[in-house]
């Protein structure tokens, strides 16, 4: 069994609170989460141009870690990579954004899986294939026709029922 987590250190939290401020914006549309406001609340002794760094780059790990939909040994595996490399994070920034990772993997997972998808989504489909027994011409019966019915819909609205028939 794994030791239990130690408390994140004082100067951690902010960084905490600026990954969820990032998510806010980037992946669940809260346009109110800005540059600034997340620098007013979480950094205001930091320079623009310094905060602005440091937002880009939690904000470009954040992006790989969801893109790849990491897992917990992917997502160690890749911050350890972080930690060692030149210009990366240190290993308190590493397991703040293990921790963070672990909390909202699935919202975060979803909300892309919501943002990738079309308006409209098919709620149902049915077929027949019948064949005409009457027409006016007789070169025409035995005709198979094929019948599709589809009913389409947005997230959270009614159903829309389209249907329609082919002939060969």
């Amino acid at each position: 069994m794994a030791a239990p987590e130690p408390p994140p250190a004082e100067g951690c939290r902010p960084l905490g609170a600026l990954l969820a401020g990032i998510a806010q914006a980037a992946y669940h549309g809260n346009a109110a989460v800005t540059e600034e406001l997340l620098r007013q609340q979480l950094y205001p002794e930091a320079a623009p141009e310094e905060f602005r760094a440091l937002r880009a780059k939690m904000g470009g790990l954040l992006q790989s870690i969801a893109s790849a939909d990491m897992d917990l040994n992917q997502l160690e595996a890749f911050l350890t990579a972080q930690t060692k490399k030149q210009g990366g994070i240190t290993s308190d920034q590493a397991a703040v954004i293990a921790k963070f990772w672990k909390n909202h993997r699935l919202k975060i997972h979803e909300s892309l899986i919501n943002q990738s998808r079309w308006d409209n989504v098919l709620k149902n489909m049915s077929w027949r294939v019948d064949l005409k027994s009457q027409s006016r011409h007789v070169d025409q019966i035995n005709t198979p026709v094929a019948i599709v019915e589809m009913e389409l819909g947005k997230n959270g609205q009614a159903a829309v029922i389209s249907s329609d028939s082919f002939h060969r």
